[in-house]
Parts: C-alpha cells; structure tokens; sequence
C-alpha cells in the first residue's frame, strides 16, 4: 500500500494531478478541498494516499490530511459508495461539515453534493453514525447550535464566562430567541446559578 507521496507537483487538471517522486510520475486523484490548496506547478507536496487495486486498473487517491483520508476509507466500507462518490463527497464538503451532518443526521446536506442521491444520503448517515470517530469529528460540537445560540455563546465567552457555563446557559433559552434577548436571559441564568 503506498500510504504517502512527496514529491513535486507536475501537473493540476483537476481532479487529478501528477507528482513525480524519485524520477516517478504518479496520477493521483485527489477531492477539490486538497486541489484548491495545492502550491504551483513546480513546488514541493507531499499527500497522504490510498492505493485502489482493481483487475483493471490500480487507482491512488490523495489527500491533503490524515482526517479526509479516513474519512475517505470509512466512506468506501460503505455499500454502495464507490472511489468516485467518497470522492465527490469530500469534494462537496469538509470532513468536519459531514460529520456534523451524520451527528446531526442531516440528510439534505449530503443530497446538496452532485452524485448524492436521496437513498445514499440516507445509507451514508445510517452507516456513519457510529463509525465517524472522535478523531474524524475534531472537536465538533455534536448539537450545534443555532445561529442566534452561536452569536450568544460568542458572547458570554467575551464577557469572560468558560465554555462549561456558556454552554449551560445556552440550554436554558427558550427555542427560536433573538441574540439580543439571549444574551440577556443567558447572563439572568448565570447571575442566578
């Protein structure tokens, strides 16, 4: 398994791009995240890879960090789900954004990706739910809030208040309230706590 190139970038058409290692030219395919942060033609890239070998052809997938190649492996455990569709999913989305959307059991956001149909959406959240790790989440919050419970949070951690606090008042507001007026409730709840 080749599990790591280095080497210098010869050629970007997405959504492949050569990298010649040691005098080798190697035809990696990559998602648009790593693609768009790739340096010059000419310049120095090492990618993390996945070797894929078929009677027909052998098939390297990089990426630019270990958590899109994981996430890329999970993906491909999945029934149904093939090199290309993982492909075009990390290209949709950041591995961050789906597992918030598997945590959040968030179909529609999937379905937003080309080649993401509604009964795959649904079979990859099924799948994923208890396969995409903490490492892959990175520090997620699993219930995310709201907008408006976003902009409170931010700002009771202005104020000075920690994590643990803000987010237990964040708990006692009431559904759909502004930011003006959570802010408000929130800091009633911790004078009171």
């Amino acid at each position: 398994m080749i599990g790591r190139l280095s080497g210098v970038l010869l050629e970007k058409n997405p959504p492949q791009l050569m990298l010649e290692v040691q005098g080798v030219g190697y035809e990696v395919d990559v998602p648009m995240s790593t693609f768009y942060n790739l340096p010059n033609v000419g310049e120095r890239v090492t990618l993390f890879t996945h070797l894929v070998v078929r009677e027909d052809a052998h098939l390297l997938y990089g990426f630019a960090s270990e958590s899109e190649r994981r996430a890329f492996r999970q993906l491909l455990k999945i029934s149904g789900v093939g090199a290309r569709t993982a492909l075009s999913l990390l290209s949709g989305m950041s591995v961050a954004d789906l597992a918030q959307a598997v945590a959040e059991q968030e179909s529609g956001r999937l379905t937003k990706v080309p080649g993401i149909g509604k009964k795959t959406a649904e079979r990859l959240l099924l799948e994923l739910k208890d396969k995409l790790g903490t490492e892959l989440v990175g520090g997620i919050a699993l219930n995310r809030a709201a907008p408006a419970s976003s902009d409170v949070l931010n700002a009771l951690l202005a104020l000075g208040y920690n994590e643990k606090e803000a987010q237990y008042a964040l708990k006692q507001l009431p559904e759909g309230v502004s930011v003006s007026d959570g802010i408000r409730l929130a800091l009633k709840s911790l004078a009171k706590g």
